[in-house]
């Protein structure tokens, strides 16, 4: 009798969040257990515990791996043909035309209501993507396509602003947020960074109508 084949941890814990993902878009996040998951990866569920503390903790990761394998920063980083300001609209397109990402985040937003992730989430985005957005400003200052003296503070505003939009961390009924999404668009412009075009708009309205089919028009 053939012995089965030995994993090593890292094999293991790659088809753990392989088999995670294919469930929350198969099943979505709430119908997935941990032992669903681990049915699909071909282990026990202490195997999963080896690696991760919750499902939560799971979908946390897979959303960072996501948005490292399709970096819309790196992606505009090295662009020629676009100055600063349209570096960042081109961002904002590139990431907003991810749909498994998208899909992913909007079956996310109720993981932020746990303290830890959502601790984590906030120091994460301020960790990377702040040095990120900041480059990205100070070349728009550098060629005058954004009009700004606040650089160091857009970077590290842009990184909070989705945690003040989400439901789940401040509880917002369908108009609120459409309401909360144009005080953004009105502080931003009035800070020299007019990013949001009429596509950013469309979508935005967009994910909030899908976040609001999901959890429903009530305050959560």
């Amino acid at each position: 009798m053939a012995r089965p084949v030995k994993k090593s941890p890292d094999e293991w814990r790659k088809e753990i969040i392989d088999a995670a993902k294919t469930l929350f878009a198969s099943k979505g996040y709430e119908e997935t257990s941990i032992s669903d998951i681990m049915d699909m990866a071909g282990g026990a569920k202490g195997m999963f515990y080896r690696f991760f503390q919750s499902k939560e903790d799971i979908m946390h990761t897979l959303g960072n791996q996501m948005f490292f394998e399709n970096n819309p920063f790196e992606a505009i980083k090295n662009r020629d043909d676009l100055n600063g300001l349209q570096k960042i609209q081109s961002l904002l397109v590139l990431n907003q035309s991810n749909e498994e990402r998208n899909h992913l985040n909007i079956q996310a937003i109720q993981i932020l209501k746990d303290p830890h992730i959502l601790a984590t989430a906030v120091e994460e985005n301020r960790r990377v993507l702040t040095p990120l957005w900041l480059e990205l400003l100070e070349e728009g200052k550098n060629d005058g396509s954004i009009k700004t003296e606040y650089t160091k503070e857009l970077s590290e505003l842009l990184p909070l602003i989705n945690f003040w939009l989400m439901p789940t961390v401040f509880p917002a009924t369908k108009e609120e947020m459409h309401h909360k999404y144009h005080c953004v668009m009105d502080v931003l412009n009035h800070m020299g960074l007019p990013i949001f075009d009429d596509g950013a708009v469309s979508f935005t309205e967009k994910f909030i109508a899908d976040i609001s089919e999901k959890e429903g028009n009530e305050k959560l």
